[in-house]
C-alpha cells in the first residue's frame, strides 16, 4: 500500500512538472528620447535666481539602467522681451543650473537645448499666482467626513483667466499628490480648497490624516497649455479604471527644429508659487 502511495506521488509531481511550459512575452520598446524637465518655479519672498533644468533619456519600463542623466548638452533660457539670456551650466549629472535667472511675472521666454546636434525649444510665460490667505482643517468637505482634511483659502482673480496647480506631500512620503484646477466657475471668489488622503490602491484602505501630520503644500499659476498637459498627466498616473482613457506618450511643448519626428518628452514651464506648510491639531 504504502509503495503505491509513493507511486502515485511521484506520478503526480511527473504530470505537473510535464504540464510547465515557459512563455516569453515579447514586451515592446522604443528608441530613447531625451526628457526635458525645464520648471522654473518662483517662489514668493525669493529672488527666483538660482534655478535648475534636467536632461535625461527616456528608459524601457523593464530596463536594468539606473542612471539616464544627460550630459554636454547646451541649455540657454531668453527673456524675449529685453533679449537677457541665461546659460544653465552642465554639472555632469544631467542637471543645468543658473544662479543668475531674472524672473518677470508675465514676462515670455524662450528654451532653447541643443543635444546630438539637435535643436529644441519652446516659449512659455511665466504666470503669477494670489497669496495663500490661510490654512484650516476640518472634516466635512472631503468623501469622508470622518476624515481630516486640510483647506488651502485663497481669492481667484476676476479680470483675468486663471489655472492652477497644487502639490501636496504628507511630511517624510517619497511622492507627492498633484491636483490642478481653473477659475471657471470660481472666478473672483473666495475659495477654500481642500485635500485629504486618497484611498490607497494596493491596500483599498484610507489611512486618515492625524493630529501631528504635516503636510508640505506648493501652489503654483500655471498657464492653460500647461494645464491641459498635467490634466493629462495626472490622469494617466492614476492607473487605468472602467472609465480611464488609454495612457499614450504625452507630449511637451518642446519643439525638435531639427527633425520634428524626433521629439522630446517633458514641458518647459515658468511659475510663481507659494510654499507652506500645515500640521494636523
Amino acid at each position: 500500500m504504502k509503495t503505491y502511495i509513493k507511486l502515485a506521488i511521484i506520478s503526480i509531481l511527473i504530470s505537473f512538472t510535464a504540464c510547465t511550459d515557459v512563455i516569453d512575452v515579447e514586451v515592446q520598446t522604443a528608441a530613447a528620447r531625451l526628457t526635458i524637465e525645464a520648471s522654473l518655479a518662483w517662489e514668493k519672498g525669493t529672488m527666483g535666481n538660482e534655478q535648475t533644468i534636467k536632461l535625461s533619456t527616456s528608459r524601457p519600463y523593464f530596463g536594468s539602467h539606473t542612471n539616464s542623466g544627460v550630459t554636454g548638452a547646451s541649455v540657454i533660457v531668453t527673456n524675449n522681451a529685453d533679449g537677457a539670456t541665461y546659460v544653465f551650466e552642465d554639472q555632469n549629472n544631467g542637471d543645468y543650473t543658473t544662479t543668475s535667472f531674472v524672473p518677470v511675472l508675465n514676462g515670455t521666454y524662450t528654451l532653447e537645448v541643443i543635444y546630438n546636434n539637435e535643436t529644441y525649444t519652446a516659449t512659455e510665460r511665466l504666470m503669477p499666482v494670489v497669496d495663500i490667505q490661510d490654512l484650516t482643517q476640518s472634516r466635512k468637505k472631503g468623501f469622508n467626513d470622518e476624515d481630516l482634511e486640510v483647506n488651502i483659502i485663497f481669492t481667484d482673480p476676476e479680470e483675468e483667466e486663471n489655472f492652477y496647480l497644487f502639490k501636496f506631500r504628507e511630511r517624510d512620503d517619497l511622492l507627492p499628490h498633484l491636483e490642478d484646477a481653473d477659475d471657471e466657475f470660481f472666478n473672483g471668489n473666495e475659495i477654500s480648497w481642500y485635500f485629504e488622503k486618497e484611498e490607497d490602491n494596493s491596500t483599498d484602505k484610507i489611512e486618515a490624516f492625524v493630529p501631528g501630520d504635516i503636510v508640505d503644500i506648493e501652489f503654483y499659476g500655471i498657464s492653460e497649455q500647461y494645464s491641459n498637459f498635467i490634466r493629462i498627466l495626472i490622469e494617466q498616473s492614476g492607473g487605468t479604471g472602467l472609465f480611464s482613457s488609454t495612457p499614450v506618450p504625452l507630449k511637451g511643448n518642446c519643439i525638435n527644429v531639427s527633425n520634428p519626428d524626433n521629439y522630446a518628452y517633458g514641458y518647459f514651464r515658468l511659475t510663481e508659487m507659494v510654499k507652506k506648510s500645515y500640521t494636523f491639531q
